[in-house]
């Protein structure tokens, strides 16, 4: 041990410690300033950014021997609080760039960083002072942040106030489409928006702490689990395996009554056999995590490898084992079946094109890794906190493997740093119960950036094969369609995104006959869970690149081809549907002129010569919200006397759930003039809130919005006089009336049949067309994206911080999609930076958008969702560009560098 001295945002502090302890740990657990985070452990990720001596440095790889005694610290505390924000955080706030806010702590140190050493610096000098110091964001898409630091540089100079850049609403106004600062916002950028690991810290003494006995093979039969040796270790309370589970220990998948799975393929912990890398195995719980963590080592695992079979045409070969004994590799299958039969049709088509495609496996890579902790409360209910989107959803999932009734069962979200789906999907719910239920004590489980990246959910990888026809005046007319759906070792939604192909293959096209079938099939590669997109991202990516070699055959510009076959007034969606608004055209002759400049500017370029090569690619971005069919969200109101209550379980991963409560909770209660400031939310706690179902699919905005606006509405019902004037509270207590009320929406919609694609999905739909700009060094490959442009259209904008923040979030990780992000190879893609995660290097400051307000009739206020339809297809667009600039066409991602330099150099 060794003694510190430190003066910590001008204080001095001793500290006693590990000399190997990192000054991360012990600003969070000796001093308790949980404003610093940690990530990724490993310096990739700048969450702990701390000012040590005048220098930014990343506290979580800065050992407290290397600090010297009486050495100046800064953490975000230090910077500003609540009550007397820095202009950093104030502009931070102001133009919404602390989304899930995780990294916002670490970039508002590392800026103060560089204001005090440059008050005027350029746009580049903030991109490369961020570059260099390592601060990621993967909510953001960069854009927000540079903008803020440059604002904030601004109020610093005297430039503007505080007035001038802090949104008012104006008496009697509509938040509607506003730039109102999210509620949440000020806590994030003060770092004290509490997130899991930080609640840890706040826990019972005598907690456990839970560390993962976990697989290291991809498949294999467990032959036996020796804990004896563990049990004696140190600081150890219990180690659990599946024989101390008192429930099924299995997670119910919730299969589609066609999936030839029964759904509860997902152990809580491996007893017979291993399905994948990562596995959990059994439970190691102590008083520290590293006397877990030793004790972990000691547990004694026996096994009998079986073949791994890493991708779906592996399992699907003859020869396979089934990784499910009883169950078919390929387990669920599915199909379109629209319009007249393509084959002949084909033939008679003056324009066919084919191609095989794949889309792989994305890791979502959130900077916060899965965290949550269980206890019994007084009530001798089971309470689990993590970072679920899916409250109610992973209770009923996880209730029976667990052994606890689903009545016994509460869910509560923590604050969270972004998930971007896998958490769709109970990842440690299952565990945590389990060790609660078993031991009655609190329990607690961080994982490490390695487990969150190895052990959760990834985007399950297509396999497709397309084939598109036009008739001799660019029509489109047939498209046939076959994929595979490689969805890991757990059929849970596997059945569902699987069915995404027949929805978004050809989607925004009038095509009148189409013939596709797809399937799903288990693998011992990653387990499929949901990842923003949800099967468009693969669907939309096989159609959008075939589109552009059908125009490359035809001898069109691509967008004219696009602006011809785009839905209008008539034509049906894949599913057999009404499109929900035609607003398609409208967006293209909006992108047009900026398409054509970006065309000559390209031309311009290339016509110098050189070995860089410059293009610009087009897509359409179309995404459904909702879950396919009646889904059902549920809200309350409650008048107060203070003002109204609002109840419901929107749950939050970055995207502003706050605020969209908040939006549409205050534009129904306008007619009794209540203040933004008199309504309070209750969210996401099962003890107190509804069912609203999960956060995924884009649902939440128009679900929950619509239920959170009908409780309103109830609630306004009962407090109307006859008059037409409304009761005041007292007027409601005196005269006995009730003052909550429920309210629920559901969605008038037709789940599609499996076999056929047919039926009407969806309530709304997102739209948009994006246009890249793209330099190809075509001695290397490497892509730069240089520019992007979209036109977007999703109903009503809700709040614009918030609407800008999903769309540059969404295309940037387009950009990682499309050239760098994967989760294949096991020894090499188990960091952010072996993932390929995009830094702001590789993301252009000039991304514009470009709004276009289609109201939705069944949105609230005319709103759709948002959060999917930017990382619909920009991969798909980029790709385009990549195309136009060199005539190489990667229809396998990611278009990493040799990828296309192997294309460029086949043209030859």
């Amino acid at each position: 041990m060794i003694k510190k001295y430190l003066i910590v945002n001008g204080i001095e502090k001793m500290v006693v410690a590990d000399p190997e302890t990192s000054l991360a740990t012990v600003l969070r657990k000796n001093l308790l300033l949980t404003g610093t985070k940690v990530g990724c452990g490993k310096g990739e990720c700048g969450t702990c950014t701390v000012i040590l001596d005048g220098k930014v440095v990343r506290s979580c790889i800065t050992r407290l021997k290397r600090v010297p005694d009486y050495a100046q610290i800064t953490t975000v505390e230090g910077i500003g609080g609540v009550n007397n924000l820095h202009p950093i955080q104030l502009a931070w706030a102001a133009v919404g760039a602390a989304q899930c806010g995780f990294c916002t702590p670490g970039f508002i140190v590392s800026t103060k960083a560089l204001l005090d050493e440059n008050i005027n610096p350029t746009r580049e000098e903030v991109r490369a002072w961020f570059q260099k110091n390592r601060n990621l964001c993967r909510c953001t898409g960069y854009k927000p942040l540079v903008d803020a630091a440059m604002l904030a540089a601004k109020l610093m100079r005297g430039e503007v106030t505080k007035e001038d850049i802090w949104y008012k609403l104006p008496e009697g106004a509509s938040l509607l489409g506003s730039d109102a600062v999210r509620p949440t916002a000020i806590r994030k950028v003060t770092g004290t928006w509490d997130f899991g690991a930080d609640l840890g810290l706040r826990l019972p003494y005598d907690m456990l702490h839970m560390k993962l006995v976990q697989a290291k093979v991809s498949h294999a039969n467990i032959l036996s689990i020796d804990t004896a040796e563990a049990e004696k270790m140190p600081g150890v309370y219990r180690v659990l395996t599946y024989k101390d589970v008192p429930g099924t220990n299995r997670i119910n998948g919730l299969a589609f009554p066609s999936n030839k799975g029964d759904g509860l393929e997902r152990p809580i912990l491996c007893d017979k056999k291993i399905f994948q890398f990562g596995d959990a195995i059994a439970m190691v719980l102590a008083d520290t995590p590293e006397h877990a963590e030793a004790a972990v080592e000691k547990v004694k695992v026996e096994i009998e490898q079986l073949p791994e079979y890493m991708s779906a045409p592996a399992a699907m070969a003859e020869d396979a084992m089934e990784i499910h004994p009883g169950t078919p590799n390929i387990y669920f299958e599915c199909g379109t079946i629209k319009g007249e039969d393509t084959k002949p049709l084909m033939d008679t088509l003056e324009y066919v094109v084919e191609d095989d495609s794949y889309v792989g496996r994305q890791p979502h890579l959130p900077l916060e890794p899965d965290v949550g902790f269980a206890y019994i409360n007084e009530d001798g209910k089971l309470i689990v906190h993590s970072k679920s989107i899916g409250l109610h959803l992973h209770a009923a999932m996880v209730a029976d493997g667990i052994g606890v009734k689903l009545d016994d069962l509460k869910i509560v979200q923590n604050p969270t740093g972004g998930t971007f789906g896998y958490k769709f999907s109970p990842t440690m719910e299952g565990l945590l119960g389990v060790a609660a239920l078993v031991t009655k004590k609190v329990v607690y489980l961080e994982f490490n950036m390695f487990q969150q990246i190895t052990y959760t959910g990834k985007r399950s990888p297509f396999f497709m094969h397309l084939k598109l026809g036009a008739d001799k005046n660019g029509k489109f007319q047939a498209l046939e369609t076959d994929w595979s759906c490689d969805h890991g070792p757990y059929c849970e939604f596997g059945d569902l995104v699987t069915t995404r192909g027949s929805q978004f293959m050809g989607a925004g096209y009038g095509i009148a006959n189409i013939r596709g079938a797809g399937r799903t099939v288990a693998t011992n590669h990653a387990w499929g869970s949901a990842f923003r997109g949800y099967g468009s991202p693969q669907s939309l990516f096989a159609s959008e690149v075939l589109v552009d070699k059908l125009a490359k055959k035809m001898g069109v510009d691509p967008l004219e081809l696009r602006y011809k076959n785009v839905y209008r007034e008539g034509d049906k969606t894949p599913t057999g549907c009404d499109p929900d608004v035609i607003c398609l055209p409208g967006l293209i002759e909006k992108i047009m002129p900026k398409y054509k400049a970006a065309k000559a500017t390209a031309a311009e370029k290339n016509a110098k010569g050189g070995n860089m090569k410059y293009g610009v690619g087009t897509s359409l971005l179309i995404y459904g919200c909702g879950l396919d069919g009646p889904d059902t969200s549920h809200a309350w109101a409650e008048l107060t006397a203070t003002g109204v209550t609002i109840g419901n379980s929107w749950q939050d991963h970055g995207q502003g759930a706050d605020m969209g409560t908040l939006t549409i909770a205050h534009e129904t209660l306008k007619p009794i003039k209540i203040t933004p400031e008199q309504i309070k939310l209750i969210m996401n706690d099962m003890e107190f809130t509804p069912d609203s179902g999960p956060s995924g699919g884009s649902r939440s905005n128009v679900l929950t919005g619509n239920a959170t606006r009908v409780a309103c509405e109830n609630l306004l019902a009962a407090m109307k006089k006859a008059d037409g004037t409304y009761m005041t509270y007292d007027e409601m207590v005196a005269a006995g009336k009730e003052l909550k009320y429920p309210g629920s929406w559901t969605a008038p919609c037709t789940a599609p049949d499996p076999a056929t694609g047919q039926g009407n999905p969806f309530p709304t739909y997102m739209y948009g067309v994006l246009l890249s700009e793209v330099e190809v060094d075509t001695t290397t490959g490497k892509v730069k994206v240089e520019k992007l442009t979209i036109a977007a259209d999703i109903g009503t904008i809700v709040n614009k911080l918030l609407c800008d923040g999903q769309i540059y979030g969404g295309l940037v990780q387009g950009i990682g999609l499309a050239l760098s992000e994967d989760f294949e190879d096991l020894k090499k893609h188990t960091t952010l930076t072996g993932c390929g995660i995009p830094q702001i290097k590789d993301v252009p400051d000039d991304i514009e958008i470009i709004y276009q307000e289609t109201a939705r009739p069944n949105g609230p206020y005319g709103a759709s969702g948002n959060g999917e339809m930017p990382l619909s297809a920009p991969h798909a667009s980029i790709i385009n560009a990549i195309y136009d600039a060199t005539g190489a066409q990667i229809t396998h991602l990611p278009a990493r560098p040799e990828k296309v330099l192997a294309a460029i150099q086949a043209l030859k």
